[in-house]
């Protein structure tokens, strides 16, 4: 089974220092109030064909009525899938999803008739590091750039169309892959159809349709039925699942909210995995997430010292005074 490469990747939790959590201070990401969910979550739409990323994210923010919300990467017009829609507070946590790769699956239509041995030999030759031109109407500046496709999988050959799966590292232009693909067999192609099928931990398994999302708000508003709600619309938590993480003691939370760097002595398990200035989620013991920060030491290094810093956030996410401030040496966050 094709796989992207955080899902290739089996991380262990290991055990710092024993720890708990006291149930009066934070809560259970899945507990959380759904008004407060609606502020601070994710919503997997599945993005119809016609409308763009950005006017899919209007309509929901609209929908929920909140004062934001953000897709992680965008999608053309015609092409449908997964479209991952960050709620509120949440928005800034969709650059996180970019790093993860995305799946998509592709109808190729080839301009002439060609082997098939040659064509499933010409595919293998875009798995791995490839370069592209970004197409005349894009988002981004149009130079050549390298990009990763971790795998093409052909699901099915009818006469000159292909049906087939791609990971790949975001960025990447299906259809100037299509194309490319083309030109190396001599034949021409174009792209025809594209439905993303991953993005992230995100897939098509779990995503739901605009009016499904209409349907449960007004339940909730109407009948005061907040279990459709509550399906849809996921805590922040479900869009790092992917990312190596810390889980730290109640009382180097709060100042972790107001900026502090976390230091060893805060730590209570962690994954093994981290490597040095990999990007990592700080947690608290009832796994809500608090801020995303560096790793300056490995994971083995952590579970080896004492004392000493760990990670240096980036972004603090978690609001202050959920937890007790307790006056401890520098240390002990």
């Amino acid at each position: 089974m094709a796989l992207l490469p955080f899902e290739r990747i089996k991380r262990t939790i290991v055990i710092k220092r024993d720890c708990s959590s006291n149930p009066i201070f934070g809560l259970d990401p899945n507990k959380r109030p759904i008004q407060k969910l609606i502020e601070y979550g994710v919503v997997n739409i599945n993005k119809p064909d016609g409308p763009t990323s950005h006017v899919i994210a209007d309509y929901v923010k609209r929908l929920l009525h909140i004062d934001k919300a953000g897709h992680s990467g965008t999608l053309d017009p015609g092409v449908t899938g997964v479209l991952p829609i960050a709620l509120g507070s949440a928005t800034r946590i969709v650059q996180v999803l970019l790093p993860a790769g995305k799946e998509y699956v592709a109808l190729m239509h080839i301009h002439k008739p060609v082997d098939e041995k040659l064509l499933r030999k010409t595919l293998d030759k875009f798995i791995g590091t490839i370069t592209q031109l970004p197409p005349l109407k894009s988002a981004v500046k149009r130079q050549l750039r390298e990009r990763d496709v971790y795998y093409i999988d052909v699901m099915e050959i009818e006469s000159q169309d292909v049906l087939f799966r791609v990971g790949c590292e975001a960025g990447t232009y299906i259809r100037k892959l299509c194309h490319d693909i083309g030109l190396k067999l001599g034949t021409g192609a174009h792209m025809q159809q594209l439905v993303r099928t991953k993005a992230g931990p995100f897939t098509d398994k779990e995503m739901v349709f605009l009016q499904d999302l209409a349907d449960a708000f007004w339940l909730w508003k109407n009948k005061n039925d907040e279990s459709a709600l509550r399906k849809i619309i996921r805590p922040i938590e479900s869009a790092i699942v992917h990312m190596p993480m810390v889980w730290v003691n109640d009382f180097a939370v709060d100042s972790l909210c107001h900026g502090a760097e976390l230091n060893i002595p805060g730590i209570c398990k962690l994954h093994e995995e981290i490597e040095k200035d990999d990007l990592v989620a700080i947690m608290t013991l009832k796994g809500e997430l608090v801020a995303l920060g560096f790793a300056v030491l490995s994971g083995k290094e952590i579970l080896s010292k004492d004392k000493g810093l760990a990670v240096k956030p980036h972004k603090v996410f978690l609001e202050p005074n959920l937890y007790p401030k307790f006056k401890i040496k520098q240390d002990a966050v």
